[in-house]
């Protein structure tokens, strides 16, 4: 299996820097203005989209996202929305659906997985699923050739770290703090130190997110991680800003210094 964001990992890999993803929430601020807000994010350097599929009752999402997800549902954003919304923005980077279990299940398990792959979408992050309740997700994956991408935290026992590496493909999410995403003033120390454990149990790549939100914390992150996960930082953007398009052009304008960063810090390596 070679997804869209395994090669664009291989690629980055060799080239010896970091990948920069983006999250955005599906029908957030519209449907349409969701594909806007994400084109924008590419252009202005995002390599690879997490599209966050918006949840009533969200265990990992801070305020920020939450506000967001609300919106979206309040406007009617449907499991066949969030698929249409892959299938607008997959061909401009790879893409995967952030989701929590309970909108696989009821979309129906080898359904999601197909319905996923089919719009051009590369996988799926799955915040609440543990591997030993995987066997149905790890079979429709594996058969309809997606990235099954799980979630790890400072707290997680590195016995566990292996079992869950092993399980994951395209990249595992490393929890940067013990908490809900949002932008923060400092990243936390345990997250290099979660990467780095990572690393002594696998060889896949390792991405970092909760709390990332500038330039300066984007560019430590990619000193030792495989990507740089922003999400809080853009969706903020959004919501203070006077209008849609000076929104859309200071999320541009966020992706672009975010990639810049990240490009500065492979040149020191």
């Amino acid at each position: 299996m070679s997804t869209a964001l395994d090669r664009l990992f291989e690629q980055l890999r060799s080239e010896n820097r970091a990948a920069l993803i983006g999250y955005m929430p599906a029908g957030f601020p519209t449907n349409a203005a969701c594909v806007e807000v994400i084109t924008a994010m590419i252009e202005g350097g995002v390599d690879a989209i997490e599209i966050g599929f918006p949840y009533s009752d969200p265990v990992m999402d801070g305020p920020v996202i939450q506000e967001a997800s609300e919106q979206a549902l309040r406007q009617g954003t449907s499991a066949q929305d969030v698929m249409e919304i892959v299938g607008s923005v997959s061909a401009l980077a790879p893409t995967l659906v952030m989701t929590y279990w309970n909108p696989i299940e009821r979309f129906g398990v080898e359904n999601f997985a197909r319905e996923l792959t089919a719009h051009g979408g590369s996988g799926t992050i799955t915040p609440d699923l543990t591997v030993e309740e995987s066997g149905a997700w790890i079979d429709a994956t594996t058969k309809h050739s997606a990235n099954r991408v799980y979630v790890v935290a400072q707290s997680t026992s590195d016995a566990r770290l292996k079992l869950v590496a092993e399980a994951s493909t395209g990249f595992i999410y490393a929890a940067s703090l013990m908490g809900v995403t949002g932008t923060r003033t400092s990243m936390s120390s345990g997250a290099k130190e979660l990467v780095l454990r990572l690393r002594s149990v696998t060889n896949k790549p390792v991405a970092v997110g909760l709390g990332v939100s500038t330039p300066e914390q984007a560019k430590e992150v990619a000193s030792y991680a495989d990507g740089v996960i922003v999400g809080s930082a853009f969706i903020k953007i959004l919501q203070q800003a006077p209008d849609f398009a000076t929104g859309v052009a200071q999320v541009r304008e966020l992706a672009m210094n975010l990639s810049a960063a990240i490009k500065e810090e492979a040149m020191t390596r």
